[in-house]
């Protein structure tokens, strides 16, 4: 068991312009008796600041060992982690900065309230910070940079701020009530939260849970499950190799690589995924649907998009409300079963191999203005059909190379067609196609990352006067 090692601190306030402040190097810090402080330095009084804000700076360490785990939690204020190697720092270093209107009454004292504590204990290192009560306090803006060694593991919260993370080899937690979450690899697993903010992070090298109440989410790879939501942002991830579970109430959604079984649900967003070793289902409200190549059974359903299917193969089942479906068959298909499409209002265009062993059952529904076409390089039998309800039915049938899994397809207001497919043509277009979400991805997320950068202070990183 470790003993009970506190750091304790004073703080400095004075006037100074901000950009002078950004140039101020940390305090530096004493341990003696397990105990750290830093000077404050006196206020002057004739200082000026362009905007009349009051400052102050807190800055203290820490005693930690290899591999330690470090919490924080502040009732408010941005959070910047910062990384180094293990074997060049022996302890966690903290620093505060804080900013308040300096015109307003009590500025100092309010300054003064807020404090900070850090301490070893038996699960490793605690630092704590507490702002002013909220009844009466003024206006405060709070940042709190850490370094800490990179093969720790961390769990970080803060009641409205943004986070921001380097390089983390350890298993790492991130919440924040309302701002943006940023973060470098991760070498274990992670759960990210924000109340309302965007999340970004690149490799995750274990498990990835990450929750956002309306921004958007930006991950690159994730070596284990992930399971992503936001109330009605973007999701863009760019690989997982395990089971993937995505969900936005109104955003898109897009995944490179899919290594297992993918889940994927929008209220009103498009769906676009590169290559899906696994089964995929995937559901929207109001938006297309695109797969580039599937090597699992595929379950999708929009109802107001279409669906676009580059290479499929293996069983596909597929429907959409208002809008059209085309299907690009290969052979041979790596795994057996049926495939079913169906559009109530869209046409269905199926591009298939000369040599493809296969069973047609096509039916249009409303034949007095729409039709089956069909490559003279496919003997199938086309029929029509008057109901007693007075519709003109048209239906195409016939077995292909001698006949093998049924292909399906219904829609009831639309055409019909059977393309002889082109090989190379294919081919390019997948390839075309993973190129282009690969760099929307890459646009995507520099384009994010831009925009939280430009971000200098967060809404929720201050404390408002509550009257």
């Amino acid at each position: 068991m470790r003993g009970n090692l506190t750091a304790r601190i004073t703080r400095r306030d004075f006037r100074k312009p901000f950009s002078g402040l950004l140039a101020t190097s940390l305090a530096s810090v004493l341990l003696i008796a397990a105990s750290a402080s830093a000077r404050r330095k006196p206020i002057d009084p004739n200082a000026t600041h362009p905007d009349n804000r009051l400052t102050s700076d807190l800055t203290g360490s820490v005693p930690t060992h290899d591999g330690d785990h470090i919490r924080v939690k502040t009732d408010l204020g941005s959070i910047n982690i910062h990384t180094q190697d293990s074997d060049k720092s022996g302890t966690v270093e903290y620093h505060v900065h804080l900013e308040t209107d300096g015109s307003q009454r009590g500025a100092q004292e309010l300054l003064k309230s807020f404090t900070i504590s850090a301490r070893t204990t038996s699960e490793g290192i605690l630092l704590k910070a507490e702002g002013p009560e909220r009844h009466g306090a003024g206006r405060i803006w709070v940042t709190l940079d850490l370094q800490i060694p990179k093969n720790s593991s961390v769990d970080v919260s803060t009641g409205g701020g943004n986070i921001d993370s380097s390089e983390i080899e350890g298993r790492v937690t991130l919440s924040t009530a309302g701002g943006n979450i940023t973060a470098g690899d991760i070498g274990g697993a992670a759960h990210l939260e924000t109340g309302g903010g965007n999340i970004i992070a690149k490799n995750i090298a274990g498990e990835l849970s990450a929750n956002t109440a309306g921004g958007h989410i930006t991950i690159g790879s994730v070596a284990g499950n992930a399971t992503l939501h936001t109330g009605g942002g973007h999701i863009r991830v760019a690989s997982v190799q395990g089971t993937a579970h995505f969900d936005t109430g109104g955003g898109n959604i897009t995944l490179e690589h899919s290594g297992a079984e993918l889940t994927a649900e929008t209220g009103g967003g498009e769906i676009e995924v590169g290559e899906a070793a696994g089964l995929v289902r995937a559901r929207t409200s109001g938006g297309g649907i695109r797969v580039v190549r599937t090597f699992g059974p595929t379950d999708l359903e929009t109802s107001g998009g279409s669906i676009y299917l580059t290479q499929v193969d293996s069983a596909v089942k597929a429907s959409t409300s208002d809008g059209g479906i085309t299907a690009w068959f290969v052979t041979p298909t790596k795994s057996s079963g049926a495939c079913e499409l169906q559009s109530a209002s869209g046409d269905i265009t199926v591009h298939l191999p000369r040599e493809l062993h296969v069973t047609i059952d096509a039916l249009v529904m409303k034949g007095d203005d729409h039709r089956v076409i069909v490559d003279p390089a496919f003997p199938l039998k086309v029929s029509y059909d008057d109901s007693s309800k007075g519709a003109h039915i048209v239906r195409a049938e016939g077995d292909l190379n001698g006949g093998g899994e049924i292909l399906k397809l219904r829609t009831v207001a639309g055409n019909i067609r059977f393309v002889l497919s082109d090989p190379s043509a294919q081919s390019e277009m997948s390839r075309q196609q993973m190129l282009q979400l690969q760099q929307q991805m890459e646009h995507s997320q520099q384009n994010r990352q831009q925009r939280m950068d430009q971000q200098s202070q967060p809404p929720g990183g201050e404390s408002e006067d509550s009257h």
